[in-house]
């Protein structure tokens, strides 16, 4: 059997949770078509409340579509769900972990619930990667919770499925346990692990993941290699720190600037219709000294900003 070219391919994937006494009913997810590339980092990000959570579960099992189709490495969650959700392994965002087992007990508990043979089990080489040996004969209820965090990522790892997914898997954890965490994560992907990450730290996102997609309000608004992404919003920024103090804005010459709080003027522009040496132009031909400055370029957080929460053409320039 060849390799699917997408470890995980959904068409017209529909959720509608129904009427309640506490509520209207709610569709979640519209129309989704999405498609994650085999051996990629893959990120997952929208606001609160634009269904990522709800995708997720409907690929976990925890949740019934209401229309749609979706493939988990090339097989439908409906005609072989066992087979397919056997090849997914899903670290979600509550800590569930049996506090009065151990590490190692949760794991072979873990290992028997997904039928993995003794013999073929990696309980040791899972918890050492994430360092928890140390930790593997306490029990769960002694850990901290960055430890817990990354339990829960070596359970979703017992039966070495080919797609991992990570869902806001470093919230609450520290800067070290982060970087040791990406590290293990980057290793598995190395070694061929698809990885598909939600997170709330778009600087995180932004640095891992080789394509994103983008949800709002049930939709998929972007879709694009990373790189691609941040080139449809290719603003820019140079913050001008002026010898003598600003009181207000001066005519610039094709420019609009912005005075900050502090003083320094902020000029925004579109990296293909004009460049650096033009703003310094017209910063000079203004009759402004400069003192110092700096230049800033659009990242992930203007983009996600720009996509799910204003005019995709507008990108606040104070910002920067």
């Amino acid at each position: 059997m060849s390799l699917p070219d997408f470890v995980i391919e959904a068409k017209g994937l529909v959720k509608t949770y129904p009427a309640s006494k506490t509520g209207p009913a709610k569709t979640a997810l519209k129309s989704v078509d999405l498609a994650i590339p085999r051996g990629s980092v893959f990120g997952l990000l929208g606001p609160n409340g634009a269904g990522k959570s709800t995708f997720i579960n409907i690929l976990a099992g925890l949740v019934n579509k209401t229309s749609g189709t979706v493939k988990l490495w090339g097989i439908d969650i409906d005609e072989q769900p066992r087979s397919a959700r056997a090849a997914i392994g899903v670290v979600p965002q509550e800590i569930a972990a049996d506090v009065f087992f151990t590490p190692r007990e949760s794991m072979e508990t873990q290992a028997g619930l997904y039928g993995v043979p003794k013999a073929e089990r990696r309980t040791d080489e899972i918890l050492a990667a994430l360092g928890l040996s140390d930790k593997a004969d306490a029990y769960v209820r002694q850990l901290s919770g960055g430890m817990k965090r990354r339990l829960m990522v070596a359970k979703a790892m017992v039966h070495n499925p080919p797609i991992l997914i990570l869902d806001e898997p470093t919230a609450g954890v520290d800067v070290e346990l982060r970087r040791q965490l990406w590290t293990y994560v980057q290793a598995l992907n190395a070694q061929g692990v698809t990885i598909v990450l939600t997170t709330h730290y778009l600087e995180e996102a932004q640095a891992l993941c080789d394509t994103i997609a983008i949800i709002n309000r049930g939709e998929v608004v972007a879709c694009e290699p990373t790189g691609d992404l941040l080139r449809r919003f290719d603003s820019r920024a140079v913050i001008i720190t002026p010898k003598t103090p600003l009181t207000a804005v001066p005519p610039l010459n094709g420019f609009e600037g912005k005075l900050k709080p502090d003083g320094r003027l902020v000029i925004s522009f579109k990296a293909d219709t004009a460049g650096i040496e033009d703003v310094l132009s017209a910063v000079r031909e203004a009759g402004i000294g400069i003192k110092d400055l700096s230049t800033e370029e659009a990242d992930l957080e203007d983009v996600f900003l720009a996509l799910t929460y204003n005019d995709p053409n507008a990108i606040d320039p104070t910002a920067y």
